[in-house]
């Protein structure tokens, strides 16, 4: 994954600035059909009972892993063909941290299940 320009800028001011940064209590991961860059963008999944959904991770040396599965509800409608994700600050709005294109695309129809296995968002510092 790449961080977006947000959070290398933020967390560039908090290491050598020495400003405070407030990490966010909870991260989300929303889904894609054209990928976010660095500074945000991309098309966003909306409508058919999307929501971007909490993701939960655990750190070891230099990598950032999901620790538990995330899965979306049943889509009501098509969400189109999956291509990347993206982490943010909030459930809404708030600001792109990371992003990533998926190994392969998937396309959500309507009545199909979107789900991420725990351990397969990696985010690695080096």
């Amino acid at each position: 994954m790449s961080f977006s320009n947000y959070l290398e800028t933020e967390l560039l001011d908090h290491v050598f600035a020495n400003n405070a940064y407030t990490s966010p209590s909870t991260v989300y991961v929303g889904l894609f059909t054209a990928a976010p860059g660095e500074t945000g963008g991309g098309t966003e999944v909306s409508g058919g009972s999307y929501v971007r959904k909490a993701g939960s991770f655990t750190v070891s040396g230099n990598t950032a892993t999901t620790s538990a599965a995330i899965e979306w509800p049943t889509a009501t409608a098509s969400w189109g063909t999956i291509t990347s994700i993206g982490i943010y600050d909030a459930s809404s709005a708030g600001n792109l941290l990371a992003y990533a294109n998926l190994s392969s695309s998937k396309t959500i129809a309507s009545g199909d299940v979107f789900r991420i296995p725990a351990g397969d968002i990696d985010i690695t510092l080096d």
